[in-house]
């Protein structure tokens, strides 16, 4: 093991990193995404420091394949921007940059240093080493350098993995209640490591677990997609609602996932995700992850509905089961369909979302007082369902250039 030194505020020679090489960490490089390991490369040679950085590090160190690739540096955006042709910057508050591999988007971010801007941003690059010290676990927050094979470990984490626990950096006070979604992570690498958690991690969650019902539904849809798609989604679903933060996320889940036939579909969707990262089996898509969730809880009315009205009514109970996530309605639609048709029942042809009720109509001097002109309409000719019952569909003509963005 070498050990990385700095110099303190009276010039001593202090050490603050740990590192490990090839023959200690035993990383595969095989396993590292060419395009990753690409970028580095690349960044390294403009002069700047760069590594492979979280969840694709510590799955590596524990034999897994990582499904995604980050990369952290001393570049600014602007700088990562101007040395790779296929790069975009997005966010506000700190910029990221997306390098765009095809379907595949390797995240790259600048060191930052834990500071926050008098704009309230956190804009405020730093070293790795203040980086390393604003990362959630310490299983999270190590370096890795696939052009030599080092890895930096700032935090003692290697200890941790050592001995097969989780580790928060932030003290917990901070970390749950500036971003509460860490505690789903916390029992989420728990269960996909099989790390126990510290006892002060255990405390903390059941102390701060309130602070999800503040989390933007946006932001526990993707974590929830992220649990569907882990292949331990059964597991970490039951160890979601000892924790009571089940409730926070899908409530109608927190009552019934501890029922045999839920637990029974949750581990057939394992398998077949299993199966996929093996390369034995197809990709399981965001709709059947859906379709196996709210199957055992599906209540079919009587065979006399039409089989519109049928998959409307699938389609509302699947909402209804899954709120207050938000997934996209034609995931839903999907879903809808191959619930329908593992019943035997028909699918209509012509599927799509519940229709609105539509509003009375004003008379002509209210829609004048309210909205201006009158906008046209013209009705098309519609296709009739299977059903018999005709469809109108109006189609509004824009008057300007934002009601032709809203249409």
């Amino acid at each position: 093991m070498l050990v990385r030194y700095k110099q303190d505020e009276k010039g001593k020679s202090v050490a603050f990193a740990n590192i490990y090489t090839p023959n200690e960490h035993h990383i595969n490089p095989a396993l590292i995404d060419k395009d990753a390991a690409w970028a580095v490369r690349k960044l390294q040679q403009s002069g700047a420091e760069a590594y492979l950085v979280g969840g694709a590090v510590r799955d590596l160190l524990i034999g897994l394949v990582p499904k995604d690739f980050d990369i952290t540096t001393s570049a600014s955006p602007r700088q990562i921007q101007r040395i790779f042709y296929n790069a975009r910057i997005i966010g506000r508050r700190f910029k990221l940059v997306h390098l765009v591999f095809g379907e595949k988007i390797i995240e790259c971010s600048t060191f930052r240093s834990g500071e926050e801007a008098e704009d309230g941003s956190n804009n405020v690059f730093g070293s790795v080493d203040q980086d390393a010290k604003r990362r959630d676990f310490s299983i999270n927050s190590l370096y890795y350098n696939p052009t030599n094979g080092q890895l930096l470990d700032f935090n003692h984490a290697m200890d941790d993995f050592k001995w097969h626990r989780i580790t928060s950096i932030i003290p917990l006070d901070e970390s749950f209640t500036e971003d509460p979604v860490r505690m789903i992570r916390a029992v989420k690498y728990s269960v996909t490591t099989g790390f126990r958690l510290r006892w002060n991690i255990k405390r903390a969650i059941r102390k701060y677990s309130e602070e999800l019902s503040r989390t933007s539904t946006s932001r526990l849809t993707e974590e929830v997609n992220k649990i569907l798609a882990s292949g331990k989604c059964c597991d970490i679903f039951l160890a979601l609602e000892h924790y009571k933060l089940l409730v926070y996320m899908l409530p109608c889940f927190s009552v019934y996932c501890r029922f045999d036939k839920e637990k029974q579909s949750l581990c057939e969707l394992d398998r077949l995700v299993n199966l996929n990262k093996q390369g034995k089996g197809e990709e399981v898509g965001l709709a059947e992850q859906i379709r196996f969730l709210v199957d055992p809880l599906i209540v079919y009315q009587d065979d006399n509905q039409s089989g519109e009205d049928r998959f409307h009514e699938t389609y509302r109970q699947i909402k209804v089961l899954l709120s207050p996530m938000t997934p996209p309605n034609y995931e839903v639609e999907k879903a809808s369909m191959q619930l329908l048709s593992n019943q035997g029942y028909k699918v209509p042809r012509t599927y799509g979302r519940p229709t609105r009720i539509a509003k009375p109509a004003m008379s002509s001097r209210k829609a004048s007082r309210a909205h201006g002109p009158i906008r046209k309409k013209r009705q098309s000719a519609a296709p009739k369902a299977k059903t018999g019952v005709p469809t109108v569909i109006e189609e509004k003509v824009a008057l300007t250039s934002a009601e032709a963005h809203d249409l």
